[in-house]
């Protein structure tokens, strides 16, 4: 059997079911793992994708046929892998997901002793180069597949954060996605004082409603509707493992990571003054400059859940946002959580004693384009072609792609670590000079081949 080695990304594994990613594939990088890493324990959890019991069970084979101790965590989300490597000490916890990938796609995401995410070069490529047809003699002894549930600590973890009791009975309206949020949300909120009014809460990893992906605008549309109906104070909408959060305002409107950051930043910050805070390389300027405002301090990090653990750890950084929905927390392990930022913007919103409107327009000052997408077979000469052909820009920098900063506006450009596509942003100080440099930089891309995805 030739394994699609193009699975093995920057900091997950993703792939096609069955063809590039089924049960006999994941024997083989089980293999692989336990070469690499000799573990004596492991942690398996899986969200509610179609595929994921059987990859689960291809890992497990794997390790119990060399001896090796399975816990198997069940249906879970994401932040799951980072609560149970940061308490435990299994040797490694693996999570079993796609995120937000259509339900084709199945993934894994590992993490050692410690919450210590694992990435390309901490030895994701080195699994990768370890995989063979050839399976190992079987040990002699025998591992166990043990059955755990952890979701009253987790929840109990969770729940410490905030004052529960002080969160005003507010209308939330959720939009699970049918993915694990549909298990998570109810399992923390069932306890706090709010009005919920569910949308798509059955786990069904056909996604049968809608993908599980909040930046793909029809996607949030019957939320959207949803909270102007009932006049609700916020709507929130996760992806498929329930890691990602988004929000949508009292007026119906998709509240950006950006924006999210700035007001999680606001908040910390009077809670834990004087910090530093982390945004990644796509987040809009308002970001620092609130960060500043608050008596924080900032600092610009690239994309990708690994390196921002990683980051997180060597600044002991409390906070850092992502424009694309996750939120990580110093004392959550440095890991993000969809529920954890949901219950922080709710007591934000409580304590503020305005509408969420009002807050977001108080931050919304810099017109940006969202995120476009385009497939390309040609992205690393886009990014050089951009580099070189913006020779009068103030600055540009490599963090993350390309970024290039003019005094009226500046975007970036980047290739993604999960899909096949390269993508854009740009944020202005006008409207005007947003449309124009936009329509400006799709020609651009177009002109080199780039497909508006």
């Amino acid at each position: 059997m030739t394994i699609d080695l193009s699975i093995f990304k920057d900091y997950d594994m993703r792939g096609i079911y069955p063809n590039q990613l089924n049960g006999d594939v994941a024997e083989k990088i089980g293999y692989g793992i336990i070469q690499h890493f000799h573990p004596k324990t492991v942690a398996i959890g899986r969200d509610m994708r179609l595929s994921g019991e059987e990859i689960k069970n291809g890992l497990a084979t794997a390790f119990t046929n060399q001896g090796i101790d399975v816990y198997d965590m069940g249906l879970v989300g994401t932040e799951f892998m980072s609560y149970v490597s940061g308490t435990y000490d299994y040797d490694i916890v693996i999570m079993i997901s796609a995120s937000h990938n259509p339900p084709e796609y199945n993934g894994m995401k590992m993490s050692l002793k410690g919450a210590i995410a694992v990435s390309g070069k901490t030895g994701m490529w080195a699994v990768r180069d370890l995989i063979t047809d050839q399976k190992p003699l079987p040990s002699t002894k025998h591992g166990t597949v043990k059955e755990i549930n952890v979701y009253d600590e987790w929840k109990k973890k969770i729940q410490s954060f905030v004052d529960i009791k002080s969160i005003k009975p507010l209308s939330v309206v959720v939009d699970a996605g049918n993915g694990m949020a549909g298990k998570l949300f109810p399992y923390i909120y069932n306890d706090v004082p709010i009005h919920v009014t569910p949308l798509f809460f059955d786990l069904d990893g056909s996604f049968p409603n809608h993908t599980p992906n909040p930046l793909i605008e029809k996607n949030n549309e019957l939320l959207m509707a949803k909270v102007k109906e009932i006049n609700a104070d916020i709507g929130l909408t996760f992806d498929g493992d329930a890691d990602r959060l988004f929000i949508i305002d009292d007026k119906g409107r998709f509240v950006s990571g950006t924006i999210t950051t700035a007001l999680l930043a606001r908040y910390l910050l009077s809670k834990y003054p004087n910090e530093l805070l982390l945004y990644n390389a796509i987040c809009g300027r308002i970001v620092p400059q609130t960060i500043a405002k608050y008596g924080g301090t900032s600092k610009r990090i690239r994309v990708g859940y690994s390196y921002i653990k990683q980051a997180m750890r060597e600044t002991n950084a409390l906070f850092t946002g992502e424009h694309s929905g996750h939120y990580f927390y110093r004392n959550f392990f440095n890991s993000e959580s969809g529920v954890l930022t949901a219950l922080f913007i709710l007591e934000l919103l409580t304590k503020s004693g305005k509408k969420l409107s009002e807050l977001v327009d108080e931050l919304n000052i810099y017109p940006a384009s969202g995120e476009i997408n385009f497939t390309s077979d040609n992205i690393p000469k886009i990014i050089e072609a951009i580099n070189s052909g913006y020779q009068d820009a103030d600055s540009k920098d490599e963090i993350d792609g390309i970024s290039v900063w003019y005094p009226t506006y500046w975007f970036n450009v980047r290739a993604s670590k999960t899909e096949p596509v390269i993508r854009l942003n740009v944020e202005a100080d006008t409207k005007e000079i947003l449309e124009s440099k936009t329509k400006e930089l799709m020609e651009f891309m177009q002109s080199m081949g780039a497909i508006v995805k």
